[in-house]
């Protein structure tokens, strides 16, 4: 028995004994590869001894200062770097716990600056079918997956949903790629005059979407399209970074690569890589100085913002990856995975589409690869994959309701930046052998 509520009541997960480099062990001395960085988290792998290092130096002068009373140097000189690294002038930081509470923060931060903007009837937010924010209620509500939220919808706020830009499975036979980005566009540009331009607060979407659809990037110019139609009505870009952002698709800021600047961005999971929990929300000149010059308070906070030995590990892990020229890494040992997996899978009758950025990869597994059609949900062939492939020492990332909510699976991976081209062929080969497991043991005797 435990007394510690797991994901799964029936079912408690070994126990991580030690993590070192690519590598989990558990109790019973079993080594897992990491595939998938936990979930996108760990991209500096597991033990690194420049981040340990420095949370260790700021346990030693100061552990906790409330933020309500202080401010420390090494919070401080997080947010500098984050600020200089972004884009434009996302020049203001707010230090959170993790992705979930950047959302809510960003989610009040745009309404507080309509209502000093003297705009309060400002109050609806558009987000996309199939995306994930998290788990707080006002994630929750914003995220347009529906088996998780169901069960909580009489909680949520009302949210104005439109299509996700998800090529593989929603771009019409023979239209090409131009039309259908036009179409998303006058999709979501007839969703705001629907609610009213007045009404809309701003538009939220992950610029490669991940635990939900599986590592799917945008359309060219769909994002430009985005950003046009928010100046165009006023409204505010909220680019959702929690899973794709801190170098894991090439850039340093996914969004980097569409070429636009949001108004607000969220961070989260590769922030710090796992090493403590902590989150950023970034925010442009003119959202931050609305404020100052009106009430002068952002009327938010928690317990452990800006927390400084969290703000001690996500800047040690933002130095490592510039000192050791990671966001390249990324990139070159990202087409040389996609490679592996185009190689071992892409052939393979049940593998239907493999995408993504970076070392921010998915594989939507189908039934039919002619068809498209996904396995019958009910067989769970995602936690099949999840127990086979950890049965073969490997972590991954599979999810079910890829299509739908409920029908469709994917599988998502996200190794550590550190990974070497030794480390991919075998995270490749022990997901062949935990897929064609996983496939067999959902046959019928």
């Amino acid at each position: 028995m435990t007394q510690l509520i797991h994901r799964n009541l029936r079912q408690t997960p070994p126990s991580a004994v030690c993590a070192f480099g690519m590598y989990v062990r558990d109790g019973e001395g079993k080594t897992y590869l990491d595939g998938s960085g936990g979930a996108a988290v760990s991209s500096l792998g597991h033990s690194h001894p420049d981040v340990l290092a420095a949370m260790q130096a700021q346990l030693k002068t100061t552990a906790y200062a409330h933020s309500g009373f202080f401010t420390t140097d090494v919070a401080e000189e997080l947010a500098a770097r984050l600020a200089a690294d972004a884009p434009g002038d996302l020049n203001h930081v707010y230090l959170v716990s993790g992705g979930s509470e950047a959302i809510e923060t960003s989610l009040k931060l745009a309404r507080q600056y309509f209502v000093e903007s003297g705009e309060p009837e400002r109050r609806v937010f558009l987000a996309r079918r199939q995306s994930y924010h998290g788990n707080t209620l006002g994630a929750l509500a914003l995220g347009g997956n529906e088996w998780r939220r169901k069960p909580f919808e009489p909680l949520l706020m009302d949210v104005a949903r439109v299509s996700p830009c998800y090529e593989y499975r929603e771009r019409p036979a023979g239209q090409d790629v131009n039309q259908y980005t036009a179409d998303l566009l006058a999709e979501l540009e007839q969703k705001i005059l629907d609610v009213g331009p007045r009404n809309v607060i701003g538009f939220c979407a992950e610029p490669v979407v991940g635990a939900t659809l599986g590592a799917v990037p945008p359309t060219p110019g769909y994002f430009k399209g985005v950003r046009a139609l928010c100046d165009k009505y006023g409204m505010l870009f909220i680019a959702d970074e929690v899973m794709c952002g801190m170098g894991r698709t090439g850039t340093l800021y996914a969004i980097e690569q569409e070429g636009v600047v949001p108004d607000i961005v969220t961070l989260g999971k590769g922030l710090a890589a796992g090493y403590q929990p902590v989150g950023a929300v970034l925010a442009r000149d003119h959202i931050v100085e609305r404020l100052r010059a009106g009430s002068g308070v952002f009327q938010h906070g928690h317990t452990y913002n800006a927390h400084p030995v969290a703000a001690a590990a996500a800047l040690a892990v933002q130095k490592v990856i510039q000192r050791d020229c990671l966001l390249g890494a990324v990139t070159v040992r990202g087409a040389t995975f996609r490679r592996m997996l185009r190689d071992a899978f892409g052939a393979h009758p049940n593998v239907g589409d493999i995408r993504g950025r970076g070392l921010f990869l998915g594989l939507e597994l189908v039934q039919d690869r002619d068809t498209r059609r996904p396995f019958d949900p009910d067989l769970k062939l995602h936690a099949a994959v999840k127990q086979k492939a950890m049965d073969c020492g490997l972590m991954v990332y599979p999810m079910g309701g890829t299509v739908d909510g409920r029908r469709g699976d994917h599988i998502l991976l996200a190794p550590p930046f550190i990974a070497t081209e030794a480390d991919l062929g075998q995270i490749v080969a022990r997901l062949s052998d935990g897929l064609a497991r996983a496939l067999e043991s959902i046959r019928p005797a």
